[in-house]
Order: structure tokens, then C-alpha cells, then sequence
């Protein structure tokens, strides 16, 4: 009897890429009324990475995806669809995808941009997957990259110390597998949210229609943590129930690196212990959109995660956004 089989898209390869500069919180305290301790003890941050001159998200997306496509043995002209998170556009329009393409040497394929803040690679991901399932790709890049540095204030001294700069990719192939979740790789399942209601939580105070100014990032942060562990814990145990799983199946949870705290928070009510966590949040800070692709490359070329394992990617973001995604490796 032969077994059905399904279309599923599966992960070719990962990619990252970091700015030239990296700040420690003692080089910030330096212009900041903060120090490393109070810095360190409320957010688990140490470093972070700040874009330069020359140095925009288009051209961090680039250098993600070229790893990425490196890493999966895929030319760029296989490419035929580019999906990319940010929140921090290079321009208003035209689409950043579109000036990743160009840097590519892409001649034709589908690109875009997709905006759910922090959520926007799970968003991102999505859009692909679903895209690959129905035929419309068949080789998909899906990138999250940021330049949070340029919308921040740095004179908040609450916000500023919590963002970095940088980029994560990844290539989803077309693969034909087993209808069984149990027995196939790829993207398995995923579930998204948003939640209008708190905007006022977390938001950037400018827009073309509304100030004609890009503004600068506002955030009330007890508030956010209060809902990130709240949501995130209730997406992951969502997407895990539609696939009968439960935490003790998963191999690495892959969380949006926003706090140390939220990590902690969040696995603890999975039941799921540090050391299956991959946490990045210490060296590159939250990177918004980056920061999901961006830990899952580190994680992979450390070699802590390899084929075959089972994966929750999960994120929360400005909007209310949240999401998560089960991936077998």
C-alpha cells in the first residue's frame, strides 16, 4: 500500500548576519545613564550590534540570505519567492525584499516585505509556507532583519539598552514527504495572533500618514512582559496540542530573544528545561524580526542543533503580535 505524501517546506539551510560594531553595556553606560549591572540583572543583555555607515537592513538581509543560500548548496537564481520581516524598512516604498533581490543578482521572483514587529519572521514563515504548500514556490527565502537602532531614542535610557541591529534567514525547499507529522521534516504547524487592542503598549510615535516622521520606539515594559509570558506560553501549548505533542517532545525551543526574563518565565511554564532553550539575547539584545532566524543559524552552526530535531520557534511583538511554529529540522 503506498503512503500518501504531502508537500511540506522544509529548512535548506540558515543564515545570519551582524553589523561591524559591537557595543558592550559598559561602552554604553559611557553616553547612557545606565551601567552594566542594572543592565545585566533586568534584561540578561551584555553586548549588541549597531549598524553603521553603509550598513542598512536591505544589506544585513543580503548577507543573511547569501549564507543562508551558502549553507543549503542553492544558487540565488533558484530563488523564486523573498519573504522579509522588519519593522525598519530601508525606505517607506519600495519593499526592502525588492532591494535584497537586487543585491542578489535575482533577475525575477516574488519579494516583499511582511510587518509584525517582532513577530514578523514567524509571520514571514508563514506566508512562505503556505505559499510552497500550494505550489505557488518552490525555493523560498524568509528573512527577519533590523535597524532598531534608528528608531530608538537614546536618551530613554528603559528602551535604548534593549534593542541591537541584524539579520537571520533561512531557505525553505519544496519536499514531497510522509502525511504523518511524526515521520516528516519541515514546517509541521503554525499558529499566529494579534491583538490591536495594546497598541498603546509598545509602538513607534511616527508614521508617513500620520506625523510624516519615522518617530522613535515607546514602550511600557511591565506591561509587555505581563503579556509576552501569558501569550507566548498559550500559543506554544496551542501549537503543540494541534500536533499532539507535548514540551517533553521538543528538542530546542527557539523563542524570540527579547529578556532573559521572558525566556525564563516562558519556560517554566512549558516545563521545559534552560538548557533546551537557545538563548542569544545576552550577546545581540532583541533584534525584533532578526532575532528567531538569527539564534536558529548561531544554534546550528554551534551544532547544538542538527537534522532530525524537533523545534518550536516563538515569538511576541508590538501590535499585540504573537506566534509560534513547530519545525522538524
Amino acid at each position: 500500500m503506498t503512503q500518501d505524501l504531502i508537500r511540506r517546506a522544509v529548512i535548506a539551510g540558515t543564515g545570519s548576519a551582524l553589523p561591524r560594531r559591537r557595543v558592550t553595556n559598559a561602552e554604553l553606560a559611557e553616553t547612557v545613564d545606565t551601567t552594566d549591572e542594572w543592565i545585566v540583572e533586568r534584561t540578561g543583555i551584555r553586548a549588541r550590534y549597531i549598524a553603521g555607515d553603509g550598513e542598512t537592513t536591505a544589506t544585513l538581509a543580503a548577507d543573511a540570505a547569501r549564507r543562508a543560500l551558502e549553507s543549503a548548496g542553492i544558487a540565488a537564481a533558484s530563488v523564486g519567492l523573498i519573504v522579509l520581516a522588519t519593522a525598519t524598512p530601508d525606505q517607506t516604498f519600495p519593499s526592502s525584499a525588492t532591494k535584497v533581490q537586487a543585491l542578489l543578482g535575482i533577475d525575477d521572483c516574488v519579494a516583499f516585505d511582511v510587518q509584525a514587529v517582532c513577530s514578523g519572521f514567524l509571520y514571514a514563515l508563514s506566508v512562505a509556507e503556505s505559499m510552497i504548500r500550494s505550489g505557488a514556490a518552490t525555493t523560498a527565502l524568509v528573512i527577519g532583519a533590523e535597524t532598531f537602532s534608528r528608531i530608538l531614542d537614546w536618551e530613554d535610557r528603559g528602551t535604548c539598552v534593549l534593542f541591537g541591529d541584524g539579520a537571520g534567514a533561512v531557505v525553505l525547499t519544496a519536499e514531497d514527504g510522509p502525511a504523518d507529522p511524526a515521520q516528516a521534516r519541515g514546517v509541521l504547524s503554525t499558529r499566529l495572533h494579534a491583538d490591536g487592542r495594546h497598541n498603546d503598549l509598545l509602538y513607534v510615535d511616527g508614521g508617513p500618514s500620520t506625523t510624516g516622521t519615522v518617530g522613535k520606539l515607546r514602550m511600557k515594559g511591565r506591561e509587555v512582559f505581563r503579556h509576552a509570558v501569558v501569550n507566548l506560553a498559550g500559543v506554544l501549548n496551542e501549537v503543540l496540542a494541534e500536533l499532539e505533542l507535548t514540551s517533553a517532545d521538543i528538542d530546542w525551543l527557539v523563542p524570540h530573544q527579547a529578556n532573559a526574563r521572558i525566556l525564563d518565565a516562558t519556560a517554566r511554564k512549558l516545563g521545559l528545561s534552560p538548557d533546551r532553550v537557545i538563548v542569544t539575547v545576552d550577546q545581540h539584545a532583541n533584534t525584533s524580526a532578526a532575532s528567531v532566524p538569527l539564534a536558529l543559524d548561531v544554534a546550528v552552526r554551534d551544532g547544538r542543533i542538527t537534522r532530525g530535531d524537533l523545534l518550536v520557534l516563538e515569538a511576541m511583538g508590538g501590535g499585540f503580535t504573537w506566534g509560534a511554529s513547530v519545525v522538524r529540522f
